[in-house]
């Protein structure tokens, strides 16, 4: 038997949302009785119970920081440990939003305007919607740096500003982005291959927390996308260059603005859901690849590149 040991659960915001895609990956791997399944958390006793286990490769279904930020990956690094999804750098830099930015402006992939701020004891708002409306322009999208699952997004006109902003002190330091309207693309990449595209049409606002994960939020998933087959060329490669750009493995999601006819890359995600609300798996099922081909894919990808 193959031993695997998934790690879920965690200290991040996503805590939730590992252990619900725990919970559908263990279900699928059940299936085959060729593995043999421990799941456990990346607490104090993490290492010691990972060298009983002795495992031939982790799969990571953290969320969020210390999940996805390259510190567990460092870990099992030290510890000599295949595992799934992007490595320490790659994933270190994929959710920095400004690092990353950055990469995708230097590389010639189009992305939201921004700054960063820091919060300052005694700061002056005005002086902050000043270089807003210099630089930017209302609406704009407050976002955290180092967080998934849009914890802590929001889109915010001038009136709101101020009270959306203080939500966010908990933070220290944000991202102010221009708010870019149009339609909502989400690219998946598996290994080095294009596995296609998803479109979201929200009831609320935008495709935030509770519209990724709560049935009630009645997301609409449109898959095929009606878009042209240039288009839909264009988005795919913007992906995967992306992909490339911060050498992650496994599967990635790109999350876009279609506006003007033009895609704006928000932000890549190393490891992206795979409950049963999840659009990697969508995406794979459309190109008739069941749950667990995908899973086993991503576990090949950890075991060819590690």
């Amino acid at each position: 038997m193959t031993k695997i040991l998934i790690l879920a659960g965690g200290y991040s915001n996503e805590r939730e949302i590992s252990l619900i895609t725990a919970t559908s990956v263990t279900k699928e791997l059940k299936k085959n009785k060729k593995y043999k399944l421990l799941t456990i958390e990346p607490d104090g006793f993490f290492v010691k119970k990972l060298r009983k286990f002795k495992p031939k490769l982790v799969l990571n279904l953290l969320h969020g920081r210390y999940g996805e930020d390259g510190y567990i990956q460092s870990i099992l690094e030290s510890e000599k440990v295949k595992y799934t999804h992007s490595g320490v750098l790659s994933s270190s830099l994929a959710i920095d939003k400004e690092i990353s930015k950055k990469m995708f402006i230097n590389n010639n992939i189009l992305t939201p305007p921004y700054f960063k701020f820091i919060f300052k004891k005694n700061f002056n708002y005005k002086n902050v919607i000043k270089k807003i409306d210099k630089m930017l322009k209302f609406p704009v999208v407050l976002k955290p740096i180092n967080e998934g699952s849009s914890v802590g997004v929001y889109i915010t006109n001038k009136k709101k500003f101020n009270n959306n902003l203080m939500k966010l002190q908990k933070f220290k330091e944000i991202l102010i982005e221009k708010y870019i309207p149009g339609r909502e693309i989400q690219a998946a990449i598996l290994g080095n291959k294009k596995l296609g595209i998803i479109e979201l049409k929200p009831k609320r606002k935008f495709y935030d927390y509770k519209a990724k994960y709560s049935k009630s939020a009645k997301t609409e998933h449109i898959i095929p996308v009606n878009m042209s087959y240039k288009n839909f060329n264009k988005v795919n490669s913007i992906a995967l260059k992306a992909h490339k750009l911060l050498k992650c493995r496994g599967v990635s999601r790109s999350d876009f603005r279609f506006f003007n006819n033009k895609f704006y890359l928000l932000e890549l995600n190393t490891q992206p859901g795979m409950t049963s609300l999840s659009l990697v798996p969508e995406i794979a099922s459309h190109n008739n690849i069941s749950f667990i081909e995908l899973i086993e894919e991503i576990m090949e990808d950890a075991s060819i590149n590690k």
